[in-house]
């Protein structure tokens, strides 16, 4: 599989915010939002070929009991199917991130979705824009996912008005509980992320959904390995 790199550090965001985890970022994506704070998994993509048997490897050698397998977009690449099947075998509580395109059979112990609003288009390559507006949004393939393993969905957000198109955009998904669903400031600057978080939590407790601080930038800053 290609990994552009692993690292140990804290999750910063939803359900196992604040937690120990070795992150497996592999590189690819199929998508190419503005704002994506991972270019080098995605518009730039890095990294190697690696050996399936040499990533758990690695992974195995940190004693950390979470793991959170990540990119650019994971389910592109089909050895992360039994990579998450094994480190579960071994006793770890596997995390997946994914955008909600691509479906693979994959189990895991929380399967955390942040599905791609309009307000992630591309602004400089009217190819890609077509490309991603086209792919973005693939209500069959989160269904799936959603019937696959426990999750979590988390949207990004930007503007006052991306909170209309996620409350229609639930419509589609009647059984997902309000408690499931996070809100996240877009931003990659402790500056802009509170900026936004003074309009937007008060707005998740108002539509009874939780609000997804983006703990890794207030601690490390947005740098990559943490």
């Amino acid at each position: 599989m290609r990994i552009a790199e692993i690292f140990h550090s804290i999750q910063g965001e939803g359900e196992f915010s604040g937690t120990p985890s070795v992150f497996v970022r592999t590189t690819g994506c199929n998508l190419r939002c503005w704002f994506c704070d991972t270019p080098y998994a995605s518009f730039r993509p890095e990294g190697a070929r690696r050996d399936s048997a040499e990533v758990l490897n690695e992974i195995l050698s940190v004693d950390c009991e979470h793991v959170v397998i990540t990119g650019g977009e994971p389910l592109l690449q089909p050895e992360v199917v039994p990579l998450a099947r094994t480190l579960r075998q071994q006793g770890k509580i596997v995390t997946l991130e994914t955008a909600g395109t691509v479906f693979r059979p994959i189990e895991v112990d929380l399967m955390s979705i942040s599905p791609k609003l309009s307000n992630s288009s591309p602004r400089d390559s009217v190819r890609w824009k077509e490309r991603h507006q086209r792919d973005r949004h693939r209500p069959g393939v989160i269904q799936q996912l959603l019937e696959t393993s426990r999750y979590q969905l988390k949207f990004v957000v930007d503007q006052p008005e991306d909170l209309d198109e996620i409350v229609a955009y639930l419509t589609g998904f009647r059984t997902v509980s309000p408690e499931c669903v996070w809100l996240m400031p877009q931003g990659v600057k402790q500056e802009e992320l509170v900026q936004k978080e003074a309009w937007l939590a008060p707005a998740a407790a108002r539509l009874g959904f939780r609000f997804c601080p983006r703990k890794q930038i207030e601690m490390f800053g947005n740098v990559r390995g943490t």
